[in-house]
């Protein structure tokens, strides 16, 4: 049976934005690593559309970039959307019935499938289904934006916490 795993960087004070801040070089080979072992992803709409990024290469990126994008493009998905009509390469567009589509991945699969996206985690969390948070801290205060929580926090208990690179702390909550 697979774990389902929220996890996302964060600032301290609670929000996510990919714009604002960016993984440093050890930070950004974990995620590398991390992609590479999932079974496959989970994304809400928006959080798709933004790693729909990954698709295309682009002749400016590093050979991290390009490692990224391939260990991205090789995994399978599954986009939770009502309003696309269509997905990307190895994508499932998943409409309706949220629950059972995720209760059958977990049961299907083994290894860790990754959730992306705070209102797709709520969801999931308000249907008890996600079996583990995982906190990434930045040192970055943003004051605004999209919580990393869309929702009430459900009690949570720490099992671990590591840092990656020099500056980053991950937090990892299983419910309590």
């Amino acid at each position: 049976m697979a774990k389902l795993v929220f996890g996302m960087n964060q600032s301290l004070d609670g929000y996510v934005d990919h714009q604002e801040f960016a993984p440093g070089p050890a930070l950004f080979r974990h995620w590398i690593e991390h992609v590479r072992g999932l079974s496959g992803s989970v994304y809400g709409r928006r959080m798709y559309e933004v790693m729909r990024y990954w698709d295309e290469e682009r002749p400016e990126w590093s050979a991290e970039e390009l490692e990224f994008a391939a260990a991205w493009r090789s995994q399978p998905k599954w986009v939770v959307s009502r309003s696309l009509k269509s997905v990307g390469p190895n994508a499932t567009l998943v409409g309706d019935d949220l629950e059972a589509v995720i209760r059958g991945l977990k049961a299907r699969l083994v290894g860790e499938i990754g959730v992306s996206g705070p209102d797709l985690a709520r969801s999931l969390t308000d249907l008890g289904l996600i079996d583990e948070y995982r906190l990434y801290l930045h040192p970055v205060v943003l004051g605004r934006g999209k919580p990393f929580f869309a929702g009430a926090r459900p009690p949570l208990r720490l099992v671990a916490s590591d840092l990656i690179g020099e500056d980053v702390i991950r937090l990892t909550y299983v419910p309590a």
